[in-house]
């Protein structure tokens, strides 16, 4: 299926200053719109590698990767978007890029294109190039290229429609504040409100602590998130789904809102899954542990392309 964007494919589309034209057909304003189209990673070169505590700790004690298992826990992922209404779309696979299933941090998706990050570890810095391949496929103009530091897309949150969570870690993480006070200023000037927030390493990424659920709804695991970026929430009106730290640690707050009151979460995240059933939400819940073992769960593995209006 073919989507119209506002201009052709453009290798920069941001305006200095800017008045960014928005896109019509891609994009996406908030992370709960209705999800139409997704972008996923490939499965086929996954295998682990020492890129956080949870995949240190799993490869410390011996767990045996098996590549079946994953592929099939992946299908089973993909036929869940499938079901949900979801059009699925994919990096092509680059066999020197073992973690290119983890399709949120090699790019961000934005009402204006799309931004290319770019990657702390050196093992995933061709994830960027082919992502700038995949843009150009699908037609979708990209935004700008992250210059001033590392940035990975798991630290840019969009909280509600000009509203954005923007995490960094320091020197020894993953998301450098250089790169992301450049986000800051360039969705400033687009007229966003821009919040940043600096999270230990240990936990990566923000979207490990805080994930949009639905308009005003939130999972956030409040033993690690600081309470003033709590507050801030909570002032806006923002409902807080707590999800237990052991959870979190298992990607149990990792999850992508679908729209419509429906989220798509691992089958792990019991606490989540049990709260937001009792809130009157469809969850489709696969079993992905092959792959969460890894280091990153559902919301690692998605880039939404398109989604309705938040």
């Amino acid at each position: 299926m073919d989507h119209p964007s506002a201009s052709p494919f453009s290798l920069r589309a941001r305006r200095d200053g800017g008045g960014t034209p928005r896109l019509n057909g891609w994009g996406a304003d908030s992370d709960y719109g209705v999800l139409r189209d997704v972008l996923l990673g490939p499965i086929g070169n996954y295998r682990w590698l020492k890129t956080s505590s949870l995949s240190k700790k799993t490869l410390r004690r011996g767990v045996a990767f098996d590549p079946a298992v994953a592929a099939k826990q992946h299908a089973e992922m993909v036929s869940a978007y499938r079901s949900a209404g979801v059009e699925v779309h994919f990096h092509e696979a680059d066999p020197e890029l073992p973690y290119q299933v983890y399709a949120r941090d090699s790019s961000v998706m934005t009402p204006f294109g799309a931004v290319i990050t770019n990657m702390a570890q050196w093992w995933r810095r061709g994830e960027n190039f082919r992502a700038i391949e995949t843009y150009q496929r699908l037609g979708i103009p990209i935004y700008d290229y992250v210059t001033a530091g590392c940035f990975e897309g798991g630290d840019f949150n969009v909280i509600e429609p000009g509203c954005v969570l923007i995490g960094w870690e320091g020197e020894e993480g993953r998301s450098q504040f250089e790169g992301a006070d450049q986000l800051r200023r360039w969705f400033e000037a687009e007229g966003w409100e821009v919040r940043l927030a600096d999270i230990d390493p240990y936990y990566v990424h923000i979207d490990l602590m805080v994930v949009m659920l639905a308009p005003k709804l939130a999972a956030v695991c409040l033993e690690t998130t600081d309470a003033d970026i709590v507050d801030w929430m909570k002032a806006k009106g923002i409902e807080i789904v707590p999800v237990p730290f052991k959870e979190t640690m298992a990607l149990g707050c990792n999850v992508v809102a679908l729209g419509d009151d429906r989220v798509l979460l691992p089958a792990e995240s019991l606490t989540l899954k049990e709260k937001l059933k009792a809130l009157g939400f469809t969850v489709y819940d696969p079993e992905l542990a092959m792959i969460t073992q890894g280091g990153g769960g559902v919301h690692c593995m998605c880039q939404a392309l398109r989604r309705d209006p938040g």
